[in-house]
């Protein structure tokens, strides 16, 4: 018996679920994989994500090698070729099952739907495996056996589960037969052909190796004092680590199982593991929220009311916020920080999609497009939940008339004005104090005449501008 592999966002041959079990069939294996260009447009994959998705893929064929597993890569338009293409993949090889993890957004469970229709048909077995997060979707229902909503019962709920859940990693599964040489996959002319960028390599080197060494290095140097650190953009506070969750280099279980490795307890409250543990419960429970609520899959609003909000269409401001033009010096730092790493600091990444959608009033999808259309470590949950908590439109929202005033973020955050000067260096000169004050702003780039833009909006107006929009709903 011959097992198909089918790889999606789970690049690693640790802890993979679809690639152990396959293996432990005691058959041959072989494993598929698909480039997909019309899909990734019309789901808006960043460019440079695919670029570290394809790279990812070039070491993954080389550790399957090593499992004597070959690696093929298939080009198809999209997601409705798949089923086919995975047919006739299966009849070259003579394949009798089907392997795969299971993924959980509206196209890709449309997707698998019709995948299954089709091998079934054909008499080929299926086997998926829930590989992506530490508690999958459906285990986890209110007491009338719904979909949580909010976020602190879903959370006692998830520790409440977790020791009956089996989140040990997998080890990485024996040979399967004499190792191969690595099968030469066509990327550079995928590459050329898609016209796709390169990325930040020394930031994210692609691959589950460089995954690992990441994480150890942030349990070992950057995990005591997270709790501390993580809302500081200027400093190396957070794990970086969420490229390679996006892309399955690496898995949540690595990442309990790390922190965990010497105490099985959970860590106490307040401490910089226990908050960085948060996070992957955080990471869960948006994926469950696509699940029980797809409409948010479909950019449509968790909370319908909001769907009558009236937002501004202006491409002036919507320009200047994609570009790092604002005035807002946080804002645009972090803005640029997006345009040129692929990457944005967490808590940026609020202030910037607070600022779009209740500063500028401009609807929050704008914002959560061009985000997927750039972010390295783009994933449509976590995107789109982070998008609507800001936007006071999603589940478990923040308050509609809560809103970030930026220079009161930046003094907080970026007091002495390290990161704005990073991204924004035509501000070097610009003092600490000025950075965090508008008039004191507008004083000292008129006195040394320097190009930066005056404020799009004033936070003032803008705040009583947003509280009008979503009083009249």
């Amino acid at each position: 018996m011959t097992a198909l592999l089918w790889f999606r966002r789970d690049l690693r041959v640790n802890d993979n679920r679809a690639l152990y079990n396959a293996v432990q069939a005691g058959g041959g294996v072989v494993a598929v994989a698909f480039v997909t260009p019309q899909q990734w447009q019309k789901q808006n994959e960043a460019s440079a994500k695919i670029s570290f998705w394809l790279a990812g893929l070039e070491e993954l064929a080389s550790r399957l090698a090593g499992l004597g597993i070959a690696l093929h890569l298939e080009e198809v338009a999209d997601n409705a070729a798949i089923p086919g293409a995975l047919s006739r993949v299966s009849h070259q090889h003579a394949c009798s099952a089907l392997y795969f993890n299971r993924e959980y957004g509206y196209y890709e469970q449309q997707r698998d739907e019709s995948v299954q229709k089709t091998m079934q048909a054909q008499k080929i077995r299926i086997f998926a495996f829930d590989d992506r997060l530490l508690i999958e979707p459906g285990r986890l229902l209110t007491g009338s056996g719904g979909y949580y909503t909010v976020f602190t019962p879903f959370k006692k709920s998830w520790l409440g589960l977790l020791p009956r859940v089996d989140v040990d990693p997998l080890p990485v599964p024996d040979s399967v037969a004499a190792s191969l040489s690595p099968r030469k996959l066509p990327l550079d002319e995928i590459s050329h052909k898609l016209g796709l960028p390169d990325w930040c390599r020394d930031m994210w080197p692609a691959g589950e190796l460089a995954a690992q060494k990441r994480l150890a290095d942030f349990v070992r140097h950057g995990l005591e004092k997270y709790h501390e650190s993580r809302d500081l953009p200027a400093v190396d506070g957070t794990s970086c680590l969420s490229p390679w969750l996006a892309c399955g280099a690496l898995s949540p279980r690595q990442c309990l199982a790390a922190v965990r490795r010497e105490n099985k307890k959970w860590p106490a409250e307040g401490t910089g593991a226990e908050t960085w543990l948060n996070e992957l419960i955080w990471r869960d429970f948006y994926a469950h929220v696509v699940v029980g609520f797809p409409r948010v899959s479909r950019a449509q609003p968790f909370q319908k009311k909001t769907t009558a909000l009236k937002w501004r269409y202006d491409d002036h401001d919507l320009q200047a916020w994609q570009t790092g033009q604002t005035g807002y010096p946080i804002v645009d730092a972090a803005m640029r920080q997006l345009n040129q790493t692929g990457w944005m600091h967490n808590r940026l990444r609020m202030v910037a999609a607070m600022f779009l959608s209740k500063h500028l009033l401009i609807d929050w999808r704008l914002g959560e497009k061009y985000f997927m259309q750039h972010l390295l470590d783009g994933d449509l949950a976590a995107n789109n939940g982070g998008w609507q908590w800001s936007a006071s439109t999603g589940t478990d929202a923040v308050p509609y008339f809560r809103i970030f005033n930026p220079f009161s973020q930046s003094q907080r955050f970026d007091a002495n004005g390290s990161f704005i000067r990073r991204y924004c260096p035509e501000l070097e000169p610009v003092s600490a104090a000025a950075l965090h004050d508008p008039v004191k702003l507008a004083s000292e780039i008129a006195k040394k005449k320097i190009s930066y833009p005056a404020p799009v909006v004033d936070h003032k107006v803008a705040r009583e501008r947003a509280l009008a929009a979503f009083k009249n709903l």
